[in-house]
C-alpha cells in the first residue's frame, strides 16, 4: 500500500517496483486465451524453484520476426521477451536438441560450448543476430518541435548534425532511468530512437505524457515495420561492402553513423555503425518487407568470410564483459547516470533544461551512494563451481556491499564477469554514505554463490580494453582503467 499510495501522489514509487508496473504489459498480453494459459502456468511457479535462463512455455510464437521460420529450421534455440521471440543460440546438427531443451542447472550449462563458438565468430570473423524485438520509434515534426522536445526528455544533447547516433538516457525528476535509448538523427525534423524490447508500452507512455499535444509534433512506434540485424565481427565490413558497392570502412564510415543505403536489391535500409557490445559492426534496419532478401544475401556473401547465426546468450557475454550496462537488468528508475559512470552521456550545460537535471546537479555536488562496478571472478572453477547468474551478494572487506546485477562467462578473460552496485554501510550505523572510485579500488571483494565466497577484481566503468590480447586463463592480464 505504501509504494501505490507514493505513485498516486508523487508519481513514481520510492524502490523499484517494475514487477508490478502494468506498464510492463501491452495490448497483445490481454487476450482471454493468453490469460488463461499463462495464469494457468504461472500460479504453480510460486512454489518451483526455477532454474537460470527459465523461458515461459505458453503465449508463444504470438510476435516473430519475418525470418523465424529460415532461423528456426538452421537451429534456433527461442527464449521470449514482451512476446517477441528471440534466438537464444543456434544448435549444429550434431547435439541433441531435446537434451539441450531440458537441461535445467545452477552449474555449467549444455550450450557452453555452442555459445562460445558463436562468441568467437563475433570476434574473429563475422555473425548476424536477428535483434527485431526492439522497440523502435520515430518523432517528427514540421518545425523545431521535435528537436525542442528531445532535448526536454533526454539527458544528452540531441542537437548534432544529420546522421550522427547519441548513446542518451531519459531520465526522471530524480534522475533515475525510465529508459536508456540510442537516437539517430535521420533529418534536421525527424528522429529514429531505439530502446529496449520490454520499453515499447512503457516508453511510449512516458512520451506521450511528457510531450505537448502539437499537430505539428507525430510520435510513431514503428517496431513492427523494421527488421533489425546486428551484423558483429571484424568482417561485417567486408560483407557490407560487397552488398552496397560502397566503402564501409571508419574513414567513410565512422563509429555511431547512420545512413540509409542499398543492401543487396533493396534501398532504404538504415544501417548503423554501432552493434550494443563494443565489438566492431553494424545494425541494419530492414523494411519488413525487405528482410527475407536482405538476410540471404548477407548469408551468402559472408560465406567466404565465416559467418554464421549467434543469439543472444552471445550478445550478452559480449556485452558483459565490455561492462555494457543494460536497462531492466543493470539500470532501472532508481539508477542514475553519475552511479554507473555515463556521465559523458549526460549534458549538463547543453543550453536548456532536462527532466532531471536539477537532481544530477545536486548528486554530484553531494556524491554518490551507490556504483555499478564490475567483478572478475578470480578463484571459480568454471566446471565444477555453481554459477553466478544474477543477485549474488557482494562483500567488501568481508561486508556486505550489494549485490550482482548481471553475470556471464567471458570466453575472452576465461572467467566469469558479473556486475553490480556497491554501497558503503556504516560500520556503526549502517547508513549508507558516499561511495569515490577510491572506495571501490582500496577494496578487496568476494562475490557469494550460494553460500560460498569467490575473491573478484572489481573494475570501474569506464575502461577501453580488459585485455592486451588472448591468453591462457593463469595468464590472463588486467589491464589498468583508462578513461574514453
Amino acid at each position: 500500500m505504501r509504494y501505490l499510495a507514493e505513485w498516486m501522489v508523487h508519481g513514481y514509487p520510492s524502490e523499484n517496483i517494475w514487477e508490478l508496473d502494468l506498464k510492463r504489459f501491452g495490448a497483445l498480453q490481454s487476450s482471454r486465451t493468453f490469460l488463461r494459459h499463462r495464469v494457468m502456468e504461472v500460479m504453480p511457479l510460486l512454489y518451483d524453484l526455477k532454474v537460470p535462463r527459465w523461458d515461459f512455455q505458453t503465449g508463444r510464437q504470438l510476435r516473430t520476426s519475418p525470418l523465424y521460420d529460415r532461423l528456426d529450421a538452421q537451429g534456433a534455440r527461442w527464449m521470449e521477451k514482451h512476446g517477441f521471440e528471440r534466438p537464444k543460440y543456434f544448435v549444429p546438427p550434431d547435439k541433441d536438441l531435446l537434451a539441450l531443451e531440458q537441461s535445467k542447472t545452477f552449474y555449467k550449462p549444455d550450450w557452453f560450448d555452442i555459445v562460445e563458438s558463436e562468441v568467437k565468430c563475433c570476434k574473429e570473423a563475422v555473425c548476424v543476430i536477428d535483434m527485431s524485438s526492439f522497440t523502435k520509434f520515430e518523432i517528427t515534426s514540421a518545425g523545431d518541435q521535435a528537436l525542442e522536445v528531445l532535448q526536454y526528455l533526454f539527458s544528452n544533447d540531441l542537437d548534432v548534425p544529420v546522421g550522427h547516433i547519441v548513446h542518451t538516457g531519459m531520465l526522471n525528476q530524480a534522475g533515475g532511468y525510465e529508459n536508456d535509448c540510442s537516437i539517430a538523427r535521420l533529418g534536421k525534423r525527424s528522429f529514429f530512437m531505439i530502446s529496449p524490447t520490454d520499453q515499447q508500452v512503457h516508453c511510449w507512455a512516458w512520451l506521450k505524457k511528457h510531450m505537448p499535444e502539437d499537430s505539428n509534433l507525430l510520435l510513431e512506434d514503428v517496431t513492427w515495420k523494421y527488421t533489425a540485424l546486428n551484423l558483429i565481427g571484424p568482417r561485417a565490413v567486408d560483407v557490407l561492402s560487397e552488398l552496397s558497392y560502397a566503402p564501409m570502412t571508419p574513414d567513410h564510415f565512422p563509429s555511431l553513423f547512420c545512413k540509409e543505403m542499398s543492401v543487396g536489391y533493396a534501398n532504404g535500409i538504415r544501417v548503423m555503425s554501432m552493434t550494443h557490445t563494443g565489438e566492431p559492426g553494424f545494425m541494419l534496419y530492414i523494411p519488413i518487407e525487405y528482410a527475407l532478401h536482405v538476410y540471404n544475401e548477407v548469408m551468402s556473401v559472408g560465406q567466404k568470410y565465416g559467418i554464421r547465426n549467434a543469439g543472444y546468450y552471445a550478445l550478452r557475454s559480449l556485452r558483459i564483459e565490455k561492462f555494457f550496462a543494460f536497462w531492466g537488468q543493470d539500470l532501472n528508475t532508481l539508477t542514475t547516470p553519475l552511479e554507473c559512470g555515463r556521465e559523458s552521456r549526460v549534458k549538463l550545460e547543453k543550453g536548456m533544461d532536462f527532466i532531471g537535471r536539477d537532481a544530477l546537479l545536486q548528486q554530484k555536488q553531494n556524491g554518490v551512494y551507490k556504483r555499478l562496478t564490475m567483478f572478475i571472478l578470480d578463484d571459480h572453477d568454471t566446471d565444477l563451481d555453481l554459477w553466478p547468474w544474477w543477485g549474488e551478494p557482494i562483500y567488501r572487506n568481508g561486508q556486505y556491499a550489494g549485490k550482482t546485477t548481471s553475470s556471464a562467462y567471458s570466453y575472452t578473460l576465461e572467467r566469469h564477469v558479473c556486475l553490480g552496485f556497491v554501497h558503503n554501510f556504516s560500520e556503526d550505523t549502517g547508513e549508507e554514505q558516499v561511495v569515490t572510485a577510491d572506495f571501490i579500488n582500496r577494496g578487496e571483494y568476494e562475490i557469494d554463490i550460494a553460500g560460498h565466497r569467490f575473491q573478484a577484481k572489481a573494475k570501474l566503468y569506464p575502461v577501453t580494453s580488459l585485455f592486451t590480447h588472448k591468453r591462457r586463463k593463469d595468464d590472463v592480464e588486467l589491464s589498468d582503467l583508462h578513461g574514453k
